[in-house]
C-alpha cells in the first residue's frame, strides 16, 4: 500500500531505519529486529524485510536469519579509505576552480552561508550539525564541475555523516572545531590556495575522526 505521498511502505523504512543508522540512534554493532521495527514504524514484516534487504545490498547491515539484523559498524579501514576518498575529490573540485575567480567567488558565498547556518544551529541538534556539515564539502565538489564526481561524493556523504555524528557524540569540543576548520577551508577557496586547502583538509579530517598514522 503507498502512502499519501507515493511513497512505499518498505521505501519509508528503510529511510527511516536508514537515517537512525547515519545519526547513530541506532549504533553500530547493534542487532536489531524486523519485529521491532515494524512496531516502531506501523508496518507489517515484509516492507521491514525488503528494507533490510536493500540496507544489506549497500553495506549498512549484515543479516542473520531468526536472529536479526546486525549494523554494520565504521570500521578504521572504512574510515580512512573515505577520508582519503573525500580529500582527492575535494581537492580536485578547489584546484578546478583555482583559476576561475568568479566561480571561487560564487562558492565562497555559498560557503558562508552554510558556516552561518552551522553557527546558528542548536548544538544539541547532532544529526542536522552533521547534515550541514555534509553539505559544506558537497557545496565544494559540486562546484568543481564533474557530475560524475558530484554524485559518488553523495555516497561518501552519507558516510561522512555517520563518522561526523560519531565524533560530535564522543566529544563535545568536536563541532566548534570543525566550525573553525570550516571558516580555514573557506579562506583557502576564496583565495584560490589549493595546496592551502588540501593541507587544512587532510588535518581537519585526521583530527575530527581521530585518525591517528598508520601503523
Amino acid at each position: 500500500m503507498l502512502s499519501a505521498t507515493g511513497e512505499s511502505a518498505a521505501e519509508r523504512v528503510y529511510r527511516e531505519v536508514k537515517g537512525q543508522i547515519l545519526t547513530n540512534q541506532i549504533v553500530g554493532g547493534e542487532l536489531i529486529s524486523e519485529g521491532d521495527i515494524a512496531t516502531e514504524c506501523d508496518v507489517s514484516r515484509t516492507p521491514v524485510r525488503e528494507a533490510f534487504l536493500r540496507l544489506e545490498a549497500e553495506g549498512w547491515m549484515r543479516l542473520y536469519p531468526k536472529r536479526g539484523a546486525l549494523v554494520v559498524p565504521v570500521a578504521d579501514r572504512e574510515a580512512r579509505d573515505v577520508v582519503q576518498a573525500r580529500i582527492l575529490l575535494e581537492e580536485h573540485a578547489v584546484r578546478t576552480l583555482a583559476g576561475d575567480p568568479t566561480g571561487r567567488a560564487d562558492l565562497a558565498a555559498r560557503l558562508e552561508r552554510n558556516l552561518a547556518a552551522h553557527r546558528a544551529a542548536d548544538p544539541a541538534d547532532i544529526a542536522e550539525f552533521a547534515r550541514i556539515d555534509a553539505e559544506f564539502h558537497q557545496l565544494i565538489v559540486t562546484a568543481g564541475d564533474n557530475p560524475l564526481l558530484a554524485d559518488f561524493f553523495v555516497s561518501l556523504g552519507e558516510r561522512h555523516r555517520r563518522m561526523t555524528t560519531t565524533s560530535v557524540r564522543r566529544d563535545d569540543t568536536v563541532a566548534a572545531r570543525i566550525l573553525a576548520d570550516h571558516r580555514e577551508l573557506l579562506t583557502a577557496v576564496a583565495d584560490g590556495d589549493s595546496d592551502a586547502y588540501a593541507a587544512a583538509l587532510a588535518a581537519h579530517l585526521a583530527s575530527v575522526h581521530d585518525l591517528g598514522p598508520r601503523t
